[in-house]
């Protein structure tokens, strides 16, 4: 039996992948791992941050009612999301300097189409093209 042509390659040309230079890759490295370590600084004065406001809830909680316990977890749910949102972002960062070391850093992960140089100046841990990456956020 015959396999179906897949439709996202169907009729494109396959794209050659120009090599950068050292020093290109040197500076986007640097770029990314700067940005990484901003990150990790970030999140660790977020988890610092949220246990000193734990140990405060903790002491100062006689007499609370079920409005004042709502409150309070709900804040706690919202650093807690703010802690995951920071790590994703380390995580991404991190792939991204995986991927400049494969060789694969600025080519979409769907098409492997080149990502444009806007893209990865906004959103330099971005794995796909502009195009792929609208198709994907409305599915």
């Amino acid at each position: 039996m015959a396999k179906p042509a897949d439709t996202r390659t169907a009729g494109r040309k396959p794209v050659t992948k120009p090599t950068r230079s050292t020093a290109e890759t040197e500076k986007i490295r640097g770029a990314l791992a700067a940005r990484r370590d901003e990150l990790r600084a970030e999140y660790d004065q977020t988890l610092s941050e949220i246990t000193e406001l734990q140990r405060d809830r903790l002491t100062d909680s006689a007499g609370d009612d079920q409005a004042d316990t709502g409150t309070k977890t709900l804040e706690r749910e919202q650093e807690i999301s703010l802690a995951n949102s920071i790590l994703e972002r380390i995580t991404q960062v991190e792939r991204a300097l995986e991927r400049l070391d494969e060789g694969g850093y600025g080519w979409c992960e769907r098409c492997g189409n080149p990502i444009p140089v806007e893209r990865l100046a906004a959103f330099p841990s971005a794995t796909q093209c502009v195009t792929c990456k609208q198709l994907e956020e409305r599915r």
